[in-house]
């Protein structure tokens, strides 16, 4: 296995096989239900797949290697997303939303270089969501507001869940803390990223940490962002404490996205340059696309975390490696 394996001990799912199925489809209709009415989001249809060398998806890291496939009747070739980050930019200027007005949509993704473990794997379901925003809402506060009224929406539907199964008695904390990545390297300047976040998370339960992708003092990056889509002074993760796990988990990334003056800040700052040449970052340029703020939520990591469970595949169907299902098996963790 690529990562370790925890395997809490003494772990046993509270719901069958059948009940975590019903819980998965009641967390899924709650949770964005409150989401779209809290964040003023419609529901749209998502692609895929998209046209390769389009500029449109999402290159992470820009490393990671993306799926692709030529077609035969367009004799053109094209990507499995990796996400929706700049997709979603798209369709709002296209569908024609103004400001305050947003979109959210089923975002599945296969990113076949993540490395697997009990919250990885190489299929990724999410919630993206995305809205528009004036010049004047680019700011820490309106970015801070906008992760409180995630975190209240994952709270309330574990409220929910656990009303129907009692069983789930975990709870999680509304009131987000607010940190930098800076800050947090400053406090614990001998530690790795993960055990910053760890250590951070298990002390306020629930922490929204910015920030993320430019360097730090140290030289160092907390974590890699792409250059193209959020503004790096002005986005951030979700981090929630699993007892389960008894470990952070990051449940969402989201952030305000670049315009002309970060775009062409980041860009440089990463040698990227070339990637001008896209029409989606020469409408950030010129200011055709809308200013706005965004962002992506596991799906099967909140069921995880809301349903209690040690394991992702307990939530999702993916591929997994032989080693780590056989140490499932014996441990009683049922990968679906």
């Amino acid at each position: 296995m690529s990562k370790s394996l925890y395997i809490p001990e003494g772990y046993k799912s509270s719901l069958t096989l059948r009940e975590t199925q019903h819980a998965i489809k009641y967390i899924k209709d709650i949770f964005q239900q409150v989401l779209s009415f809290s964040l003023t989001l419609d529901r749209v249809s998502a692609p895929l797949i998209v046209k390769k060398g389009s500029g449109i998806n999402d290159d992470l890291n820009g490393v990671e290697r993306k799926v692709d496939f030529d077609i035969k009747e367009t004799q053109s070739e094209a990507e499995v997303v990796q996400s929706l980050a700049k997709w979603k930019r798209m369709a709002l200027y296209r569908y024609g939303y103004n400001i305050g007005e947003g979109i959210y949509t089923d975002m599945n993704a296969i990113r076949r270089d993540d490395d697997t473990d009990n919250t990885h794997s190489i299929f990724v379901d999410q919630w993206d969501w995305e809205k528009v925003i004036s010049r004047e809402q680019r700011n820490i506060e309106f970015l801070k507001e906008t992760a409180k009224n995630v975190v209240k929406a994952i709270v309330y539907t574990k409220r929910k869940v656990s009303l129907r199964y009692p069983q789930l008695a975990s709870k999680i904390c509304e009131e987000p803390f607010f940190i930098t990545t800076q800050e947090l390297e400053d406090m614990y300047p001998d530690k790795t990223s993960h055990e910053r976040e760890r250590l951070i998370t298990k002390e306020h339960k629930t922490v929204f940490l910015m920030q993320i992708g430019g360097k730090l003092t140290s030289g160092e990056k907390h974590d890699g962002r792409a250059p193209d889509y959020d503004d790096w002074s002005l986005n951030g993760d979700i981090l929630i404490w699993d007892d389960v796990l008894d470990d952070s988990l990051e449940v969402s990334s989201m952030g305000i996205r670049v315009d002309e003056n970060s775009l062409k800040s980041q860009l440089a700052e990463c040698g990227a340059e070339d990637r001008m040449k896209y029409d989606y970052h020469k409408m950030i340029a010129d200011g055709t696309l809308p200013l706005t703020v965004g962002g992506g939520i596991g799906q099967s990591r909140i069921c995880m975390l809301l349903l209690e469970k040690a394991h992702i595949g307990e939530v999702q169907s993916s591929i997994w490696p032989d080693e780590m299902i056989e140490k499932c098996t014996e441990n009683g963790i049922i990968l679906l």
